[in-house]
């Protein structure tokens, strides 16, 4: 993992990928269409099938949440300014989409930022992760917190419960004191306001949650699951802020997560996220070649989907060991860490 051998300074990794920050147009704007006008679509077959079978309207739900992950990771790109060649173009379709995608543009884009600017860094948690504990921390910890992070890590609540209380309640509010972001949360939530009351005086609102929730649901423990595997595998990166050094935490913090050909088409070229992390400006449709035409990013180790299974029992972080543990091992960490 060193970065040392493979003779490649930072330097030499930003001349490497600025042959690909290239966004156009074209790809962008058939992005858009080729993913917002078949979700439009089964939204309206979803509701019509309401009238013949809830099932069928659960079952068009599921492609209907693999086209909202695709969305949210093209509001992704846009959040990047990496979808457009235009920044405002970016920011503008970036913040319309935000109502579909419930979250608003500018705070979102602000957190995500600051994501990207600490990945890897032990001591600037809390910026677009999911909550991470090290070993110390929990046994150190009081018992309501480690309840509650049992709890929280339980792939239930994780990926049941979590991505609902996201998305509806936690979206709604204000969270960075910036102006920008103050005006898109209440730009978002009052766009959503009348998206509702419009809802409930037409299809009526037991309707518009039928078709809206298993949507949300989906693509939120979808989404979550995305999260998970990017940043919580065998080999990451965790360093305190003195021994922190970006260009590894980027590379070697986020995964390389070999989907098949249809998956990868859903998440929109996101499992590239080695790349993604150390070049945010690449557009999503520029991953894979940047990936393949580059042998230094090859040395990045693969996580397999049947691979991925196996990373739900990784929980802590052992700093001595410089690995992520699971509950089993907690008892003889626990007593190393004690001693």
């Amino acid at each position: 993992m060193e970065v040392s051998n493979q003779n490649q300074t930072l330097s030499d990794w930003r001349r490497i990928v600025s042959r690909y920050e290239k966004a156009d147009w074209l790809h962008g704007t058939w992005q858009m269409v080729n993913t917002m006008v078949p979700l439009g679509l089964l939204v309206y077959l979803m509701y019509r099938s309401l009238d013949v079978s809830i099932w069928l309207t659960l079952l068009l739900g599921i492609p209907a949440a693999g086209l909202y992950v695709r969305a949210f990771s093209l509001f992704h790109d846009l959040a990047h300014a990496s979808l457009f060649p235009s920044r405002r173009v970016n920011n503008i379709v970036g913040a319309l989409l935000g109502v579909v995608m419930l979250t608003a543009f500018h705070q979102w884009q602000r957190r995500h930022a600051l994501h990207h600017a600490t990945v890897g860094n032990l001591d600037k948690r809390g910026h677009g992760y999911l909550w991470t504990m090290t070993v110390r921390e929990y046994l150190e910890a009081p018992l309501i917190v480690r309840i509650a992070y049992r709890l929280f890590r339980h792939p239930l609540v994780l990926f049941g419960i979590a991505p609902l209380l996201k998305i509806l309640i936690v979206e709604r509010f204000v969270t960075e004191k910036d102006r920008a972001s103050r005006l898109s949360v209440h730009f978002t939530n009052l766009a959503l306001a009348v998206i509702v009351a419009v809802a409930w005086k037409t299809v009526g609102l037991q309707a518009f949650a039928l078709v809206l929730g298993p949507i949300l649901w989906l693509s939120g423990a979808a989404g979550l699951w995305l999260l998970y595997v990017q940043h919580t595998f065998e080999g990451t990166y965790w360093e305190r802020d003195h021994e922190w050094k970006y260009e590894v935490a980027t590379l070697y913090g986020s995964s390389f997560y070999q989907l098949p050909s249809i998956l990868q088409w859903f998440v929109a070229s996101i499992n590239y996220h080695h790349i993604h992390h150390l070049a945010a400006r690449v557009p999503n449709y520029m991953l894979q070649a940047c990936h393949e035409e580059n042998p230094l990013f090859q040395t990045v180790r693969p996580v397999s989907v049947q691979g991925s299974l196996a990373l739900l029992r990784l929980v802590l972080w052992d700093e001595e060991q410089q690995r992520l543990v699971d509950w089993k091992a907690l008892r003889s960490v626990s007593s190393r860490v004690a001693s």
